[in-house]
Parts: structure tokens; sequence; C-alpha cells
């Protein structure tokens, strides 16, 4: 079979975006003060590295490489995020702030793959079943950040 390579480049793209995702919240999780907010992260983290790996095997069944590293704007946006938590500080109000803007933009990530009309019917249930894990993440996020806002 020949590989699939628009449907290889999607999916790593994914997995380099769901990378980024389980390193932030294993971040969010060291950072964060409260026990609850560390528990919530770092399960979400597991259930991201559960995804990547999911991604990954299916790459190799298009007979692709899957990646096996995050995005460099990833790398940079968190030393910006360790630089201003340096300055600045930080609390579990912003670190939620933080995590659900990521979970924004992983969402979006999932979201447009999901349109794309060039994936076959395999690859689009594949993103399909990780994208219920990112759409249920992400709601989380807003729903903690949000029930922070109106303490």
């Amino acid at each position: 079979m020949e590989p699939r390579h628009h449907e290889i480049e999607t999916v790593n793209e994914l997995i380099k975006t769901t990378i980024d995702s389980v390193d932030g919240y294993r971040s969010a999780a060291e950072d964060a003060d409260s026990n609850q907010f560390q528990s919530i992260f770092f399960e979400r983290a597991n259930e991201r590295q559960q995804v990547a790996e999911q991604l990954r095997d299916h790459v190799r069944s298009l007979g692709g490489d899957p990646e096996d590293d995050g995005s460099l704007a990833a790398g940079a946006h968190r030393m910006f995020m360790n630089l201003r938590d340096a300055i600045t500080g930080s609390d579990d109000q912003a670190i939620i702030a933080e995590v659900e803007r990521g979970e924004d933009y992983i969402k979006a990530k999932f979201e447009k793959a999901l349109e794309d009309g060039n994936l076959g019917t395999e690859t689009r249930t594949i993103i399909s079943q990780c994208y219920d894990s990112v759409k249920s993440g992400h709601d989380q996020m807003r729903d903690l950040k949000h029930g922070m806002s109106a303490s």
C-alpha cells in the first residue's frame, strides 16, 4: 500500500499539537497550587498521551513515520510563559486561563482536520474519536475558568 502523504501529514500535525498539550498539562500540574487542579491536569496529560499514541498508531498504519516531538512554536510559548511567570508570578486562575487558551488552539486544529475533505474515512474516524477527548478537555477547562471568574 502506498503511503497516503496528505493524511500522514495531517495526522502528524495533530500529533505535534497533542504532544504540546501533554507538555502544557504537565507544566500546569507542576505549577498549580491546588491538589485538585494538579490531579485534573495530570489526568488530562495522561489522556492526551493516549490520544497521541492512537494518532501515532494510525500514521504507522498509513505507512508513515509518526511524529514524536511537539512543535517549535509550543517550545517558544513555554519559554515565554516561564519568563512571564518569573516576572509576575502565577496563580491557579492564571494557569487555568492559559490552559484554556491552549485548549482553544488544539480544539480548532482538530476541527480544521475534521473539515478536510481529502481525508479517508478511517482517518476521519480516528480524528473524530480523538476529538471527543480534546473537546471534553476543552469544555472542562472552559468551565473551570468561568467558575473561577464567577467566584
